[in-house]
Order: C-alpha cells, then sequence, then structure tokens
C-alpha cells in the first residue's frame, strides 16, 4: 500500500486523538495505519514506532499467535465486541484490556483493513482483587450471607483453642476452613496434619493415627510416630471422622477427655497438645440416634460446629469462584482464556453442583484447557454442565438475582407447584426454597 493510500485510510488524527479509548488501524497485511494518543498511553509505546509496523509485534496481546480478532473480523465480517484479553506493554508489563474491533471501509465501501478499539483494565481488575479479599477469608471465596457471618466468628475460633466440627457435603472446603482456623491460631507455626479417616481402613485407622512400637504386629521392625506425634505443637484435622470405627472411636475418645494415648503395642501413655478439628459430611446426630456413632464423643467434638452450605445455596459466588479460578489456572496455563461467555456463564449458574466447589474447579480446569481461544464458550463445559438442547437458559444480562428467581419459577413450574418435588430438583431443603419464593415475591397458587 502506497503512502497516499495509507494518508488517506487515516482518520482524523485530531478526532482520534481526543478519544480517551485507545484506536488503532491495520491495512490488509495487518501493517498499523494509525494510532492514537490513547493507544500510546495505554500500550506505552509511541506513535511513530507502532506506524508500518505489524500490530502482533506491538501489543503482544494473548490471542496474537491463535486467535486474532482482527483477522476474525476480516475473514468473518463480523464485529467483535466487548471482548477482554491481555497485552504486553512496552515496558514489558502485562495489563488487561478490553477490545472492540470491526471492518474499516473507504468512502467507495471497499475494504480496507481493521480498526480495534480497547480501554485499560487495569483499574477495574484491581477493584475487583479489591472486592475479592473483601469475599473472602484465606483461600476461601464467598459474598453469600451465610459464609460472610462464619467469616467473621472464624478469628475468634481461631484463636480459642476449642475443638470445631465442620459439617459440610462432600467439596464444600471443609479442609480449606481447617486451615483457616489453624493459619490463624495461636498454633500456626507448628504443623497443620490432615487425616481422611474415610478413606483408611479400620485395620490402618488406628495405627496411623497413634502410631506403633516395633514388634506390635508382624513386619512393624521400627517405631513409626503417628498423625497425633506429627501434629505436636499444631493441628490435626480428622476428615470425615462420621466414618471411623467404633473401636478407633473410643480410644479417640480418651485423647479428647485426657489428652493422652498410647501407641500400638506401647505401655506407657503420650501426651499431645495438638489442637483437634474435625469434619464430616454425615449427620452424626442421626448416626448417634441409630448407634452408629458414640454420643460421647459427639457431644465432645461439637464444642463449636460449623455448617457450610453447598454451592447450590450460594449461586452469587459461582461468578467470583470462576475468576478466581480463572486466575489460578492462567498462572499454570499462559495465555489461556480471561472469560466467560454469557451463556457459558448461565449454564454455570444453573447447574445444580452436587460436587459443589470441587466439581466447579473441575470443570474451569477442563474448560481452560480445551479452549483455543480467549473466551470459554458453553461447549467448553464438561457434559454435565452442558444444559439439554431444549433447556431455556437465563437471558444474559439479567442480575443474579433475576437468574435465581427464574430458575425457581421455572422449577416450580415443572413441578407443578409442588415446594417438595421442587426443593429436591433444585438441591436445596424446602424450607429454603419457601424463603427464597417469599423473598423474589413469587406467587404460587394454593
Amino acid at each position: 500500500m502506497s503512502p497516499h493510500s495509507i494518508q488517506a485510510v487515516r482518520p482524523n488524527q485530531i478526532i482520534l486523538d481526543s478519544i480517551a479509548e485507545g484506536v488503532f488501524t491495520v491495512d490488509l497485511d495487518f501493517r498499523i495505519t494509525s494510532f492514537n494518543r490513547a493507544a500510546e498511553r495505554i500500550t506505552g509505546i509511541d506513535r511513530q514506532a507502532a506506524l508500518g509496523q505489524s500490530c502482533r509485534g506491538i501489543f503482544k496481546a494473548s490471542v496474537c499467535e491463535t486467535g486474532c480478532l482482527l483477522r476474525q473480523v476480516l475473514e468473518s465480517g463480523a464485529a467483535i465486541v466487548d471482548r477482554p484479553i491481555h497485552i504486553v506493554r512496552g515496558d514489558d508489563r502485562r495489563i488487561p484490556i478490553n477490545v472492540n474491533a470491526a471492518l474499516l471501509k473507504n468512502a467507495e465501501g471497499d475494504l480496507i483493513g481493521g480498526v480495534e478499539t480497547f480501554r485499560d483494565l487495569t483499574t477495574e481488575d484491581r477493584l475487583r482483587r479489591a472486592l475479592q479479599r473483601r469475599s473472602s477469608f484465606d483461600d476461601i471465596i464467598s459474598k453469600n450471607d451465610r459464609m460472610q457471618r462464619i467469616f467473621d466468628i472464624l478469628p475468634r475460633i481461631a484463636d480459642s483453642g476449642s475443638t470445631v466440627l465442620i459439617h459440610g457435603a462432600s467439596g464444600t472446603g471443609k479442609e480449606l476452613v481447617a486451615r483457616a482456623i489453624h493459619c490463624h491460631s495461636p498454633k500456626r507455626k507448628g504443623p497443620f496434619i490432615a487425616v481422611n479417616c474415610g478413606a483408611l481402613p479400620d485395620t490402618l485407622c488406628e495405627s496411623e493415627l497413634f502410631g506403633y512400637k516395633a514388634g506390635a504386629f508382624t513386619d512393624a521392625k521400627h517405631d513409626k510416630p503417628g498423625r497425633f506425634a506429627r501434629a505436636e505443637n499444631g493441628t490435626i484435622f480428622l476428615d470425615e471422622i462420621g466414618d471411623i470405627s467404633p473401636m478407633v472411636q473410643s480410644r479417640l475418645l480418651r485423647v479428647l477427655e485426657e489428652r493422652v494415648y498410647e501407641p500400638l503395642g506401647s505401655t506407657q501413655s503420650v501426651r499431645t497438645n495438638a489442637r483437634i478439628l474435625t469434619a464430616t459430611h454425615r449427620d452424626l446426630a442421626g448416626q448417634v440416634e441409630g448407634g452408629r456413632f458414640r454420643q460421647d464423643l459427639y457431644f465432645r467434638i461439637n464444642v463449636i460446629r460449623l455448617n457450610l452450605p453447598p454451592l447450590c445455596e450460594r449461586r452469587e459466588d459461582i461468578p467470583l469462584l470462576v475468576d478466581h479460578f480463572l486466575e489460578y489456572f492462567n498462572r499454570i496455563h499462559p495465555c489461556k482464556p480471561h472469560g466467560v461467555a454469557p451463556e457459558a456463564m448461565a449454564a454455570l449458574m444453573a447447574y445444580n453442583w452436587p460436587g459443589n466447589v470441587r466439581e466447579l474447579k473441575n470443570a474451569i480446569e477442563q474448560a481452560v484447557v480445551l479452549c483455543p481461544g480467549n473466551r470459554i464458550e458453553v461447549h467448553h463445559l464438561p457434559e454435565p454442565v452442558v444444559p439439554e438442547p431444549n433447556h431455556v437458559l437465563p437471558a444474559a444480562g439479567l442480575t443474579l438475582r433475576e437468574i435465581e428467581k427464574r430458575a425457581i419459577e421455572l422449577a416450580l413450574q415443572r413441578n407443578e407447584n409442588r415446594p417438595v418435588a421442587t426443593a429436591r430438583e433444585l438441591g436445596i431443603d424446602k424450607n429454603t426454597l419457601r424463603r427464597k419464593i417469599k423473598r423474589f415475591g413469587i406467587a404460587v397458587p394454593a
């Protein structure tokens, strides 16, 4: 393209320089033909250095190699709106920007290149991170009212030294809560030892917890310290405590009452100062009534109880968690997607998440691996999350409150306004459903 034609395609520079957003144009060879003052400020690159250069060499964007936005526009003819990406500034600092791209035509209507506008998202990104910090406690992220109440009391619980029972379904973050308690406790400089009691057979659970002496059984050739010994001056976390056998329950009760235990094969008691935190997904009170769990042990571990709600009862946390997991996986897989399409987010919001936060993390990891571009779409999500073809997703642009209200209304319609069946489909308690119906003002026929 001749200098005269380049000059012809340049928009009025005075107008461009008055725009707060960065603007640049390219010819059909992706050479920059105009570059406004905001583009200089955002990229840290002088206009004269940018003109005539390949846009890929100037922006070094996260999509330049595999999903160039201008190339997509020139090939499809369709504009791109509000696409979040990252670029590398002239000072090698990586920043987030929001991009719009469209075709560039001359007065005769001939295609002569592309135009891209962009704005710096650094301030918004800082605000989002600040909001995330206010909605988190250590590695636990939530703005749900019930979780916020737990955040408020966690420092006092951590400082107390009391035994804690954390109750919640699998994947709700019970170990994260236990670690947060340890990290804010006077024993934070000591070890944190986690034991999944449900994964240990009865024959091994006792020796794993309390250790053994040489000769205690066949192949016990050396002394082996147990988890309680390793947790000395620190915290031991007994996950899935509802799965331990009556024999181990009896020995654990003595530890809680007297702070002593005996390794297998030993005749001498060992004192422990480890703080004990426990967790379960089971109804321990029901197990006590059924004779499957010792009542005295239940009262010993149930000094302070924390009930973690399932993810289906804190759907407002899903966008926060998605952002958190995207940021985490982007540190592992560079130049991966930095956003989620509205349709994909609507699918994530509508799914019931029986595996809770752990399942959501796995879903985002799969989407990050499968997504070749800059934005996760519905077809990148795991099969259970993708809605059926005839399933109507909430419309993009709705607030979280409106999405949740619409989901409840549709579930009520499918279940002929029967609250028990509707609650079962939504994966929530019927009393929770009644509260939400009242809060959202949903009219339910008698």
